[in-house]
């Protein structure tokens, strides 16, 4: 009688197993846009998503919002009409909105009030975001002969420059890009910093910058034009970084590379498949680090098996976007801010 009923719980272990039915991978083939805001001169190149409300900076100094149950962006601070900055990075910390302008003098603000200038001839400020909300960073060009890293421990109150024998020096004509405010990754206490120009790296710090590492990759790079224009990471080891040559962008051999040891190593991937170059790339939320859109001038594409290969959606340009969920994102442009509906 037990041997039968061994047997019994055997075959039904058998078949269960030969019964259950296999995780469906996602697949979107549509986006759907809906303009939020629409305006010729308008440039929007920093976006964040707070809550459920989106935040743009625009090139001409204004910081506006969409407010949760409104189809409208409105002017958050009084601008400053004087200076004019050209906003090219926006963060939160949870309870205040941070602006950058990108050339000098560099202009950071805090809630429309100004915080931190930096006058500099070779000033150029590209990306920001937080840790917590005390700690933040935020990513420029060199101005002596290491990257340009700023970083408040106050909440935004007061930013300090980080001086060169702590933060990565750089190799002559490295740089990185204003395009979409994703130079940075962080997760948890690990940050990622993307470069390009004559040398596309990772600078890496494991302790919310107060010590670095650089690594390699094997992305586009030689010339000011090429390199790693935006990186993200869905946790402490699966990374992506996309760029290209804006000047070139159709080339696509060499401009996609991914991680999954945390940044250590990278690898290209969709070599000679589209898409070319873009200046956005994002992980899709909830997708156990598979899916991915990428976003450009040239338009959005779609990845769900981790960047290996990717499908067109949308010939509509825009430089930057943020995930509102994992099906809803707002993209940014020169001329419109749009909600996304991937489908």
């Amino acid at each position: 009688m037990s041997r039968l009923l061994f047997i019994s719980v055997v075959m039904c272990a058998f078949f269960s197993c030969k019964n259950v039915k296999k995780k469906t991978i996602r697949d979107f083939n549509v986006v759907e846009t809906e303009t939020i805001l629409q305006d010729s001169l308008l440039n929007v190149r920093a976006l964040e998503v707070t809550g459920k409300n989106v935040v743009i900076a625009t090139s001409d100094g204004a910081t506006m919002i969409k407010e949760e149950g409104s189809d409208m962006f409105v002017d958050l601070f009084k601008r400053d009409t004087i200076l004019k900055p050209n906003f090219r990075a926006i963060a939160s910390n949870g309870n205040s909105i941070f602006t950058l302008s990108i050339t000098s003098p560099a202009l950071l603000y805090k809630d429309g009030e100004l915080v931190y200038i930096e006058k500099h001839e070779k000033a150029f400020y590209d990306s920001m975001s937080f840790w917590n909300e005390n700690e933040g960073i935020a990513i420029g060009d060199q101005t002596d002969d290491c990257m340009s890293i700023i970083i408040t421990r106050d909440g935004g109150n007061t930013w300090e420059k980080q001086a060169c024998d702590i933060a990565p020096k750089v190799i002559d004509g490295e740089a990185a890009f204003a395009a979409s405010d994703t130079n940075i990754a962080i997760v948890g206490d690990d940050t990622w910093v993307a470069t390009g120009g004559k040398a596309s790296r990772i600078l890496y710090s494991s302790d919310k910058g107060n010590t670095w590492e650089v690594f390699d990759t094997p992305i586009i790079q030689g010339v000011e034009t090429t390199g790693i224009y935006s990186i993200d990471f869905y946790d402490a080891l699966n990374g992506f970084g996309i760029g290209g040559d804006y000047t070139n962008p159709k080339a696509n051999e060499l401009n996609k590379i991914k991680t999954t040891d945390g940044g250590k190593t990278w690898s290209l991937v969709a070599k000679g498949k589209s898409p070319g170059y873009r200046s956005c790339v994002q992980y899709v939320p909830n997708s156990n680090a598979t899916e991915l859109v990428a976003i450009g001038f040239d338009g959005i594409d779609y990845s769900n098996d981790s960047g290996n290969n990717w499908k067109h959606l949308s010939d509509e340009g825009f430089y930057t976007l943020r995930f509102l969920n994992d099906s809803t994102a707002y993209a940014g442009g020169n001329g419109s801010v749009v909600k996304l509906k991937f489908k």
